[in-house]
């Protein structure tokens, strides 16, 4: 599988370690699902500005939010060229998710790993709209959050 990622915006530091993380974070919820080599996530970095402009285009919501998901299926996976089933692209403040951490009290890597499962869930079709699904979305959070072996923080 092949997660790409992409850093639009420069105002809260992201290094190579953690972009890798989080792309194996997006990994992980590939592989729970049951994807192999041939699935591509996109994941893209930016900051509260640029993430206020999709929100408002793509929700009509004039204000920035954590994570936006651009699926590219509804229902069946897309395939491209032979070998590739591309899911979509999820979208990440990085100022949010930095401001988040802060409110959270946990660290920006972990919050910014469960806006990466989150985003990938999304991407495969889970929601939480409704109770019932709320609580199914949360399980796999939950579960995929487990399974990541968060870096020791120096």
């Amino acid at each position: 599988m092949a997660v790409l990622v992409s850093n639009l915006q420069e105002k809260t530091a992201v290094d190579d370690q953690t972009a890798g993380f989080l792309a194996d974070a997006a990994g992980n919820v590939l592989k729970a699902a049951g994807y192999g080599a041939d699935a591509e996530v996109s994941l893209v970095f930016v900051d509260d500005e640029y993430m206020q402009e999709l929100n408002r285009q793509y929700r009509g919501l004039d204000c920035p939010t954590d994570v936006l998901s651009f699926a590219m299926m509804e229902g069946e996976p897309v395939a491209c060229g032979k070998d590739v089933i591309l899911l979509g692209d999820v979208v990440i403040s990085l100022q949010t998710a930095a401001r988040q951490a802060g409110e959270y009290g946990h660290s920006f890597l972990r919050e910014a790993a469960y806006l990466t499962v989150h985003g990938v869930l999304h991407l495969l079709g889970y929601d939480h709209q409704e109770e019932e699904q709320r609580k199914i979305m949360r399980r796999q959070e939950d579960e995929i959050m487990d399974s990541l072996k968060f870096p020791e923080i120096k």
